[in-house]
């Protein structure tokens, strides 16, 4: 079952969903037509650092031991955005973000919530798609999502801090839950550390 918006806000409430910070404002405000609250999805924020992945003498292997997060970490190009210097998003190039806000599914009180991160048809619309894989938000993770964001539209993106850039859409989950580590849980960087 997908939350409504007011099921959204109702979970905050209770803290079987934490967001931090919590978009702002819950419902519009006098003379603005913009409410990160849609109808059963929640606008995320951009964080203002990104990583440009780099090219080199070196491949991914996923099959290898090691670790991911260091491999991409070490190959790539840190950016920081901010409102005089966006991040200029180019025809064909890749980049990894992450959202301002810290997610967590606590798994303390029933019912259980998961979640799906998604990008924004505004976005898609100009050819740059947020997050195209693995949108799953398990019950129990704690810690920022990544954004994989490419641009295949025909023109450069503008990337600010703080843009409105994925949508979270929340469900509750049926029946317990045996709770599994995963590599990026409590990550705090967009390649996964």
């Amino acid at each position: 079952m997908i939350l409504s918006n007011l099921e959204i806000q109702k979970a905050l409430d209770e803290g079987r969903l934490i967001l931090d910070p919590e978009p702002q404002p819950r419902t519009p405000e006098h003379g603005s037509t913009y409410c990160p609250y849609n109808g059963h999805s929640l606008d995320l924020r951009l964080y203002n650092q990104v990583k440009r992945p780099i090219g080199g003498p070196f491949n991914y292997d996923l099959m290898e031991s090691g670790s991911l997060p260091n491999l991409i970490a070490a190959h790539s190009e840190d950016y920081t955005l901010t409102e005089r210097q966006p991040y200029q998003l180019k025809t064909g190039e890749f980049i990894l973000g992450r959202t301002l806000e810290w997610v967590e599914l606590p798994t303390k009180q029933t019912p259980y919530l998961a979640a799906r991160i998604e990008g924004k048809s505004s976005r898609a619309r100009c050819g740059v798609l947020v997050h195209f894989t693995a949108p799953t938000v398990h019950p129990g993770w704690r810690g920022s999502l990544t954004l994989e964001m490419i641009n295949l539209g025909p023109t450069t993106f503008i990337l600010r801090p703080e843009m409105p850039i994925p949508q979270l859409i929340v469900e509750q989950v049926h029946g317990d839950v045996l709770l599994t580590p995963g590599q990026f849980n409590n990550q705090s960087t967009p390649e996964g550390l």
